[in-house]
């Protein structure tokens, strides 16, 4: 079974400095059917205007991963780190316990563009960690990259969570095939581009709930950006 979540269903907040669309429930946006997945609690597409950006404030008890897109964010946090991340780095922190930080669009002319994500994690009270890593476009693609994994294996981030996290950038005609296991269940979110999946056209910002399903077949109809998410089956 394959549900459509279209990119202009989703939840939508101008604020000036910060556009943002939200999949599911976030902030003001509130819609009962739209919670979140799984453990996928957010994923929020984020235009930041440069020189802005998130001032200090906290989380808890959460897996937040930053996929960039476009232009650079300056990160801080109450554990002392500092760093800058760009187009191609994937940033995971561990809130846990408790975390505050910042992220600030570093640049003053061109805007921030990414991908917010919120997994919801495995336990609670967790020791708040950060990591960061940079994938490259080759790496990406014309096939599946792992770019977040419990167990970090193949030099993916390492998250929280029993879920697995893939990005691939595909030339148009180009097709990428995964299977589902048992118990499992996966998101599809189309970053960039247009793609069939299973022969369902979805373009960018739209996403797919992928359930009871051994195989799906994805094929680019341009150059497309992907997210694949293998899930828990929900309970």
């Amino acid at each position: 079974m394959i549900t459509i979540r279209k990119s202009q269903e989703r939840g939508h907040a101008n604020h000036g400095w910060l556009d943002s669309y939200h999949s599911f429930s976030f902030a003001e946006y509130y819609d009962p059917a739209h919670m979140g997945y799984s453990v996928l609690r957010v994923v929020n597409e984020d235009k930041v205007a440069a020189g802005t950006g998130f001032g200090m404030h906290s989380h808890q008890d959460m897996e937040i991963i930053t996929y960039m897109l476009a232009g650079e964010l300056t990160h801080q946090d109450s554990m002392g780190n500092g760093s800058v991340i760009r187009s191609g780095d994937v940033q995971r922190m561990t809130a846990g316990s408790g975390i505050r930080h910042s992220e600030i669009n570093a640049s003053a002319e061109s805007e921030a563009y990414l991908l917010q994500i919120w997994i919801t994690p495995a336990q609670k009270k967790l020791a708040p960690s950060y990591e960061e890593k940079h994938f490259s476009s080759e790496q990406k693609h014309n096939h599946w990259c792992l770019i977040a994994a419990p167990d970090g294996r193949d030099g993916a981030i390492t998250i929280q969570q029993d879920v697995d996290l893939y990005a691939t950038v595909l030339d148009a005609g180009r097709k990428v095939a995964v299977s589902l296991q048992q118990k499992r269940c996966a998101y599809l979110q189309v970053v960039a581009g247009e793609v069939l999946c299973a022969g369902i056209q979805l373009k960018a910002g739209d996403a797919a709930k992928i359930e009871n399903e051994s195989s799906v077949e994805i094929t680019a109809q341009s150059h497309a950006e992907m997210l694949w998410f293998d899930l828990p089956m929900s309970v």
